[in-house]
């Protein structure tokens, strides 16, 4: 018969000390684990860092989002002070047309001049100086013919530019989710080959990509509202055009009514 087990001191303190040994084992692992995790994260979380630490596909996105924001930004500038510049011009010339002239006089004072008022007054005396200055029934609507053309081409001229602001606006955003779309892929290929959900992990990955949202609504926005602002400047400014055009008729109707005065006089 064998005597019976003692559990003695010594046994005990050394039972004692395998699990503590244990713990403290377990506790390095994962202080190295973690130490591991954190050595992989970019060391720089700004938006440059994240950036230049982001897939080669998502920093084209990225650069290509930049460039349409200056794009739209330049635009506004630009069209802005060309709007002003022709508005102002086109009303100094509305104040021309209301004096008690006639339309070869206008166009003889206005060769030279570039403003729009000027090119519909040269227009219309050309088509007179062609007809031999004789007001005959189809004058006035060959005239109004030609202001429409000049009235159609300023306008186009005006507009030019705007059309990439409405393109940005529209696909800026789509570009921005495709960038944000092919970098969670990578976050998430990097996460299963890494083998570890640690957030700290994850996370740079997740917010490179979700940079790329953010850039394409920092492009699209503003091109969205500088349009719009565009657009309703331009229609004002044709407006003026539009009654550049009816004071040129008019003063086409007081010529030819001067005329079928002279004649009858004569």
């Amino acid at each position: 018969m064998m005597p019976p087990f003692r559990v003695t001191p010594m046994i005990r303190h050394l039972v004692r000390a395998g699990a503590l040994g244990a713990a403290v084992a377990l506790l390095l692992g994962s202080a190295a684990f973690a130490a591991a995790d954190l050595a992989s994260l970019p060391r720089d979380l700004s938006p440059w860092g994240m950036f230049k630490n982001a897939d080669i596909v998502v920093k084209v996105v990225m650069a290509g989002l930049a460039l349409a924001s200056l794009a739209t930004w330049t635009v506004w500038l630009s069209k802005t002070i060309e709007l002003r510049r022709e508005t102002a011009g086109a009303r100094a010339g509305l104040a021309k047309l209301e004096a008690d002239t006639t339309l070869a006089e206008l166009g003889r004072g206005s060769e030279g001049a570039h403003d729009a008022v000027s090119q519909l007054i040269q227009t219309a005396a050309r088509e007179g100086s062609l007809s031999g200055w004789n007001f005959d029934a189809d004058f006035k609507e060959r005239v109004a013919l030609r202001l429409e053309r000049a009235e159609a081409a300023m306008a186009r001229k005006i507009a030019s530019g705007t059309g990439i602001l409405a393109t940005i606006g529209a696909v800026a955003p789509f570009v921005g989710l495709f960038g944000t779309v092919w970098g969670i892929m990578n976050a998430f290929i990097g996460i299963s080959e890494a083998h570890t959900t640690n957030l700290a992990v994850v996370a740079p990955g997740i917010a490179e990509a979700l940079l790329a949202t953010a850039l394409g609504l920092v492009a699209a926005v503003p091109a969205v509202v500088i349009y719009n602002y565009l657009v309703r400047a331009i229609a004002n400014y044709r407006a003026l055009l539009g009654d550049a055009s009816a004071q040129v008729l008019l003063l086409v109707s007081r010529d030819r009514g001067r005329s079928a005065r002279q004649m009858r006089a004569g």
